[in-house]
C-alpha cells in the first residue's frame, strides 16, 4: 500500500508526491506532508449531501443565467463539477448548452 494519503479537500485518492508536497490529479490541491489538514472544507448540496469534485448534480428550479438568453431549466443535470476554492456555497460546472457556470449549491441536489 502507498504512504500517500487522500486529498484533505475531495477526499479522493488520486494523488501523488511532488517534492515537499502532495497534490491532488483530480482537484489540483496541494498540501504539505506535514499539514495536518485541519478543517476541511465540506460542500453540502440543498438536501444535506455531500458533494466531491466530479460528482454529477441536478438544478432543483429555473434559474436565469447572467449573460446568457437561455435559463436552465429544473432537473438540467450539470456533470464533472468543481468546486471552488475555499467557498462552501458555490461550484463550477458546464451545462450541455451552457459553458463555465457558477451556481449555488442550495439549487443544486446530487444526482
Amino acid at each position: 500500500m502507498s504512504a500517500i494519503p487522500a486529498c484533505p479537500q475531495c477526499t479522493l485518492e488520486n494523488t501523488y508526491a511532488d517534492g515537499a508536497l502532495f497534490i491532488c490529479a483530480d482537484c489540483g490541491h496541494e498540501w504539505a506532508a506535514g499539514d495536518s489538514g485541519g478543517e476541511a472544507l465540506v460542500v453540502r448540496d440543498s438536501n444535506g449531501n455531500v458533494l466531491a469534485a466530479g460528482d454529477t448534480v441536478t438544478v432543483i428550479k429555473d434559474l436565469k443565467v447572467k449573460g446568457s438568453s437561455i435559463p436552465l431549466k429544473q432537473g438540467t443535470v450539470i456533470r464533472n463539477i468543481r468546486l471552488v476554492e475555499d467557498d462552501a456555497e458555490h461550484i463550477e460546472g458546464n451545462a450541455e448548452k451552457i459553458k463555465g457556470l457558477v451556481l449555488k449549491t442550495c439549487f443544486l441536489k446530487k444526482a
